[in-house]
C-alpha cells in the first residue's frame, strides 16, 4: 500500500527517520515499518481521524479491522507493535498528551515453537550439500555451486548467523588463523561468532575453487565471477552478493534431495537448529543470546522448551526419588 499524503505522513516519516538514525534500523526493518504505518493511517483517514487525535477506541477499532480483514494473530500483533511504538514516539515528542495504545491488549495468540531440524536432518543436508565438490567429470561451475552450497550450509549451522549476515560475508572471512568472525548485525551491533573446523574447512575449499577456476575460466590474476570483489558470495545481483531469496531457493532443492520436506526447511529453520541443538546439550541461554546477536534474551526465550524438556529429563534421571 502506497503511503498517505505527506501532510498526514508526515509524523510517521519523522518516527522513521527517529529509528534509522538512533537504533540503526535495518532497510527491511524501516520498510516493514512503513508498510505497517501506511495501512494504520488509511485506516484513520477513512475515519475521519488521524494520529493526533485518534483515540483508544480508534486504535482498538483499527484492530478489529485487521481481525475482518483476515489477518492471523501473529501478523496484527505485529502491526499493532508499530502503532505502539510510533504513538509512544508522538507522545515523548510532545506531539500529543497521551498515548491512546497504552491500555490496549494485543490478539491472543498461541505460542508458536520454531521449526526445528533434527542433528540427523542436518548431518544428511550436509552431507548432500558436499555431493559432486571433487567429481572430476564435473565442471568447473557445477563443482563450485556444491562448494558455496556446503560452505553456506556448514557456516549457518556453525554460528547461527542471520540470513542477511550470512549471504554479505566479506571476501576476508575466516582468514586469519582465529577460529573466530567478526559480524555486525541488527542496529550496527557487533559480536565475534566461534566457527568449527569443518565450517572453516567448507571456506576454504569453496575459496579454493572460486580464485582458481581452470582453463578457459581464467582470468588476469585468476579471478573470476566476482572473486576479486568485497563478497564471500559473489554474485551478479544488485547487491553484488548472493541473495537471500536465491540461497533459500537453492537450499530448498538440496532439501528435497535430502529428503527433507520443503515445509520444513528454510534458512531461518538451520539458525533454529543452531540454537535448539546448543541447549539441548547444555549450553547456557545467555551465551546463546550472544551468538545468535539478540538484544534481549527474551528473544531467545522461545527455545525455552528445549531446555524444560532437559530439566525434566535431569529430574526423571537424577532426582534420588524419580521413578524413572
Amino acid at each position: 500500500m502506497s503511503p498517505p499524503k505527506p501532510s498526514a505522513f508526515r509524523f510517521a516519516e519523522a518516527f522513521l527517520d527517529m529509528i534509522a538514525a538512533e537504533r540503526g534500523a535495518a532497510r527491511n526493518t524501516l520498510d516493514a515499518y512503513r508498510a505497517d504505518l501506511a495501512d494504520y493511517h488509511a485506516f484513520l483517514i477513512g475515519r475521519g481521524a488521524g494520529p493526533l487525535d485518534v483515540a483508544t477506541d480508534g486504535v482498538r477499532a483499527y484492530l478489529g479491522d485487521l481481525s475482518a480483514r483476515g489477518f492471523q494473530p501473529s501478523s496484527a500483533a505485529r502491526r499493532l507493535s508499530s502503532v505502539r511504538q510510533f504513538h509512544k514516539f508522538l507522545y515523548l515528542e510532545g506531539r500529543r498528551g497521551d498515548d491512546p495504545t497504552v491500555v490496549l491488549e494485543g490478539p491472543r495468540q498461541g505460542r508458536r515453537l520454531p521449526k526445528v531440524l533434527s542433528e540427523a536432518d542436518v548431518d544428511r543436508l550436509l552431507s548432500v550439500a558436499a555431493q559432486g565438490i571433487d567429481d572430476p567429470a564435473r565442471s568447473w561451475g557445477e563443482r563450485l555451486r556444491a562448494a558455496r552450497m556446503a560452505c553456506l550450509l556448514e557456516v549457518l549451522y556453525a554460528t547461527g548467523l542471520r540470513v542477511s549476515e550470512l549471504v554479505a560475508l566479506p571476501r576476508r572471512a575466516a582468514r586469519s588463523a582465529e577460529p573466530l568472525l567478526a559480524i555486525k548485525g541488527k542496529g550496527g551491533r557487533e559480536r565475534l561468532v566461534p566457527l568449527t573446523g569443518p565450517a572453516k574447512t567448507a571456506i576454504a575449499r569453496y575459496r579454493a575453487l572460486l580464485e582458481n577456476p581452470p582453463g578457459a575460466d581464467k582470468r588476469k590474476g585468476g579471478e573470476v565471477n566476482g572473486a576479486a570483489g568485497p563478497w564471500l558470495f559473489p554474485a551478479d545481483s544488485e547487491s553484488g552478493h548472493l541473495t537471500r531469496q536465491a540461497f533459500a531457493r537453492d537450499l530448498k532443492a538440496v532439501a528435497g534431495a535430502a529428503g527433507i520436506p520443503d515445509s520444513l526447511i528454510s534458512p531461518h529453520v538451520l539458525r533454529h537448529a543452531f540454537a535448539s541443538h546448543l541447549l539441548q546439550n547444555g549450553a547456557d541461554l545467555r551465551v546463546v543470546q550472544e551468538l545468535l546477536g539478540h538484544a534481549d534474551v527474551s528473544t531467545t526465550q522461545i527455545y525455552t522448551h528445549v531446555l524444560d524438556e532437559r530439566m525434566k529429563a535431569m529430574v526423571r534421571d537424577l532426582h534420588p526419588l524419580s521413578d524413572g
